[in-house]
């Protein structure tokens, strides 16, 4: 069964944004919202990391390295000032989006599978990482007009 594949994909995924929204919310931490609602971000993909633990121990996880390589492509470090925080608000949109598709095709196997208990993880799951990609668009969308009109 492939599902292992996927699950260990989506559980690296999600270790990885978490990692990526505390590097975030310390890089930037003099913007008044940002690192507390990353740091709120981090620990609800840690949870969503964590709720993922009994079904890779089920299906036997076979964790790949792909999301691994999207984070190191994506973070290979955060940036300074406005253009820096769009940027860095940028990669983590990118990398919640890789979430977002692993918890589709999951629940999507998980149906298949009938697997109750692990359709309800990735739905409630699901849900909260579409907040999450409602939230960064958001900040990109506040960021942005600072970052590419205003002159540093």
């Amino acid at each position: 069964m492939h599902l292992a594949h996927y699950l260990g994909l989506l559980h690296r995924a999600q270790v990885n944004l978490a990692t990526a929204f505390r590097q975030v919310a310390d890089a930037h931490a003099e913007e008044p919202d940002l690192r507390h609602l990353c740091r709120q971000q981090a620990q609800r993909c840690d949870a969503h990391a964590e709720q993922l633990r009994p079904f890779a121990a089920h299906y036997s996880e076979d964790a790949s390295a792909e999301p691994d390589r999207l984070h190191s492509q994506l973070f290979t470090g955060t940036r300074t000032g406005g253009i820096g925080l769009l940027r860095d608000l940028q990669d983590l949109y990118l990398m919640a989006a890789e979430c977002d598709v692993a918890w589709t095709v999951v629940g999507q196997a998980a149906y298949g599978a009938r697997d109750e208990d692990l359709l309800a993880v990735v739905r409630r799951c699901e849900g909260e990482t579409a907040i999450q990609l409602k939230w960064l668009r958001t900040r990109m969308k506040a960021a942005a007009p600072q970052a590419l009109v205003v002159a540093d």
